[in-house]
């Protein structure tokens, strides 16, 4: 990695921090207040893209000689967005709207340094599909999980991949949070080396 460059995670998610680690080169998390309500008759995809640049855009702005990494996730089912659900009855919700259905979750990322206005984006689309199973199996994984923080309320990574029938993406990490191709892609055009090299 050039010297002169260091790189920021812009998210407080555990999750995208460990994925990002999984690359072995240094980085710090800062985490990025903006709003992230939907706007009148803004589109899933307008939306993604909006809040991954503001995300990288407030903390890039604070530090600008730093490369920054903003990202986001939404669920797109037949053009309703599904965000994070916060609580058990919201999450069962959920769940329950997308029984037997393919949900599209679009994973979007930003890859911006202020001082020299350089930024890259790109949006991961994910399909998933979902079985159909019965309520109580449904709040026993919501009890066991408790996914309350994650878009559509069903960690891959983990329990949640009992509720799936099927996963298709082009960037397998992107349904966890961070599209790790893309990402490695976007650092080597700015010059970073995957994995940073040993000192010495």
């Amino acid at each position: 990695m050039q010297e002169k460059h260091s790189l920021i995670l812009a998210s407080s998610s555990v999750y995208r921090k460990e994925l990002l680690s999984r690359l072995q080169i240094p980085f710090n998390c800062q985490t990025p207040n903006i709003d992230e309500t939907q706007r009148v008759n803004e589109t899933i995809d307008a939306l993604i893209e909006r809040l991954s640049t503001e995300k990288a855009t407030a903390i890039a702005s604070q530090n600008p000689d730093a490369w920054v990494i903003g990202s986001d996730q939404v669920a797109d089912l037949d053009g309703q967005a599904i965000g994070k659900p916060g609580t058990f009855e919201k999450a069962l919700a959920q769940l329950e709207m997308m029984q037997g259905k393919t949900v599209v979750f679009k994973t979007g990322v930003c890859f911006m340094h202020f001082a020299s206005k350089r930024s890259m984006y790109a949006c991961i689309p994910t399909q998933v599909t979902f079985h159909t199973l019965d309520k109580q199996i449904l709040e026993n994984y919501l009890h066991a999980e408790k996914p309350y923080d994650c878009a559509g309320s069903a960690k891959s990574e983990g329990l949640g991949i009992m509720l799936l029938s099927k996963v298709e993406s082009q960037d397998p990490t992107a349904l966890i949070g961070l599209p790790l191709i893309t990402i490695a892609n976007f650092l080597r055009l700015a010059h970073f080396q995957i994995p940073a090299p040993l000192i010495s």
